[in-house]
């Protein structure tokens, strides 16, 4: 017998995580207003526990508090919005009825570029869609808006698994079928954003389902990895920083003097190599209290005072 062809095992893989997720990735709509009229939004969220919690993406929800969410085995149950955290695009559902067995999570830190990914959702409210591609970007930084206030979701994985209208809240899955994040976006022809499932997102996750909100500190800047200087590695201990790509006016980092160019190496004390390592520090314990940032400027190490602000939902 000849042995399987490299697209025979490629195939199986595939084939493979969409027998074992297709069933736990609901395809939800959701009202465009909160009286019910203005037509209906279309999503995808994941089922997260055994008792009913999904996972979706905030700007999926909206403002909306309810909606009916649909599986692929043909039940439907009706949800409601147990809280959403712009920031990270995160929200968490509960449903009221049976639901199929919760997914199981990954740990995007784990992900490597290059590494194959495969997408479930209901994009163009076509239930149980799925498209596979690769890991094709890491760390990225996904300035948005929520009305009048500046929204930066840190850390996003970018991947070139076609995604489309729909796929939002939907499933990104590792070879083996472990979510590793929440599709989130579409950010232009081939190239599509996941909010990461890692300890950082299952801290805010946490958060929404125990007090349907995340208390965020907030500096009001984006940032992307980048190296550091020969000279500086063995003294920073590390081999890169955060790049700063863009201030807030007005924010916390603008009024502490940073400044676009910046290269961030330490926030608190702690060592930040990626974004992740800024976002663990932006929680509530956070909020008002002096954090000593250093950072290389021009090639001088600079230090500054930074207050961090709450971050509040516009």
């Amino acid at each position: 017998m000849a042995a399987d062809s490299p697209l025979d095992a490629y195939s199986r893989i595939v084939a493979g995580v969409a027998a074992e997720l297709t069933g736990k990735v609901a395809s939800l709509r959701v009202p465009r207003r909160p009286d019910g009229g203005g037509g209906e939004s279309l999503g995808s969220a994941v089922v997260y526990t055994g008792d009913g919690f999904l996972l979706t993406n905030a700007h999926v929800v909206g403002q909306a508090a309810a909606g009916t969410a649909s599986f692929a085995d043909g039940s439907a149950a009706p949800f409601r919005v147990v809280g959403a955290d712009p920031l990270s695009d995160l929200a968490v559902l509960r449903t009221i009825g049976q639901t199929p067995p919760p997914a199981e999570l990954g740990e995007a830190d784990e992900l490597v570029v290059g590494q194959l990914v495969v997408a479930v959702g209901n994009p163009l409210g076509l239930a149980g869609s799925v498209t596979a591609g690769v890991v094709s970007g890491l760390g990225r930084s996904l300035p948005t808006r929520s009305g009048s206030a500046a929204r930066l979701i840190e850390d996003v994985i970018q991947t070139d698994a076609a995604l489309n209208p729909g796929n939002s809240g939907g499933a990104l899955a590792d070879s083996h079928a472990r979510v590793v994040g929440i599709n989130t976006a579409v950010a232009g022809a081939g190239v599509g954003l996941a909010v990461p499932v890692n300890a950082t997102t299952r801290r805010i996750i946490a958060a929404l389902m125990q007090d349907g909100r995340v208390r965020r500190a907030y500096l009001g800047l984006v940032s992307m990895p980048a190296p550091l200087p020969s000279p500086l590695r063995e003294r920073a201990g590390a081999a890169t920083g955060l790049r700063v790509v863009e201030v807030v006016p007005g924010g916390p980092a603008a009024r502490a003097g940073l400044r676009t160019g910046d290269l961030l190496l330490t926030a608190a004390g702690k060592p930040v190599t990626k974004a992740q390592d800024l976002q663990r520090l932006m929680f509530a314990d956070a909020i008002g209290r002096r954090m000593a940032i250093t950072v290389m400027r021009n090639g001088a190490l600079v230090d500054v005072i930074a207050e961090p602000s709450e971050l509040v939902a516009a």
